[in-house]
């Protein structure tokens, strides 16, 4: 079987520990989380954890078994298709004057928004999917990159389907 990626979206409740053991699993299975995401829903009591994760069909499966019998798990389901992806990225720029307006016109085309301005750095803002995010950071290497946040993955599926 080959290895695919699977968004999990998880709704758990709102309590101390909850994350921990959910990392928990994944690390006693030996998968490596390769994002995630966790805030708040529309209730403050539930949680909502977006995960992505790498395995063959059968391991995921189990995977999602198993979230599901702890105790805290409201639901899980799999987004891995026909959802709305999105991440957010902060990125520390080198900006040196004679580059700056490059750095505008590239964050520009790619709907970035330059939300700190230093005498020699840029702090950049950007959404989208994964491949956009990427496709911005390798632009912006040729400048320097000096630090770098991303959020991880969230994902909502289309249409009238909802995971609560």
């Amino acid at each position: 079987m080959s290895e695919k990626r699977c968004t999990i979206a998880v709704l758990v409740e709102n309590k101390p520990g909850v994350l921990a053991r959910v990392s928990s699993l994944f690390r006693r299975r030996g998968f490596n989380i390769e994002s995630l995401a966790v805030g708040t829903t529309e209730r403050e009591d539930i949680s909502r954890m977006t995960i992505v994760v790498r395995g063959n069909d059968r391991t995921l499966e189990q995977v999602m078994k198993q979230l599901n019998k702890l105790i805290e798990v409201i639901k899980v389901s799999d987004l891995s298709e026909n959802s709305v992806e999105r991440e957010l990225a902060l990125i520390k720029v080198h900006a040196t004057p004679a580059k700056r307006s490059e750095i505008i016109e590239i964050a520009n085309i790619f709907r970035a928004r330059i939300v700190d301005v230093a005498r020699d750095s840029f702090i950049i803002e950007i959404t989208g999917d994964e491949e956009k995010i990427n496709a911005f950071v390798d632009l912006m290497r040729q400048y320097g990159i000096k630090e770098m946040a991303r959020t991880g993955k969230i994902s909502m599926a289309r249409g009238p389907k909802t995971v609560g």
